[in-house]
């Protein structure tokens, strides 16, 4: 196999397991307290990405998941992405 192919198959490999574990974490932490309603609901409080990452923030300091500052911009990044679409 091509060394290059190799290399360029190695990274995306590790781009699909990283969007998995968001996926994941998001699946067994965030879903244990809420649906996904609060995502939804027009009288939500979050409007930034900014206030979306602090609350995700919060969520993970009340329930002691102790998330690097990566996990948590990680899991905000994909709740933007499916339900908030803020700029950012």
């Amino acid at each position: 196999m091509n060394l290059r192919l190799l290399a360029l198959l190695l990274v995306l490999s590790k781009f699909a397991n990283a969007a998995d574990d968001v996926t994941t974490r998001y699946q067994t932490s965030c879903t244990t307290c809420h649906g996904t309603d609060v995502y939804t609901s027009t009288k939500r409080r979050i409007t930034s990405f900014d206030a979306l990452e602090r609350q995700v923030n919060r969520c993970t300091l009340a329930l002691s998941l102790r998330w690097s500052n990566n996990e948590v911009h990680d899991v905000s990044a994909y709740l933007n992405q499916r339900f908030y679409h803020f700029p950012r």
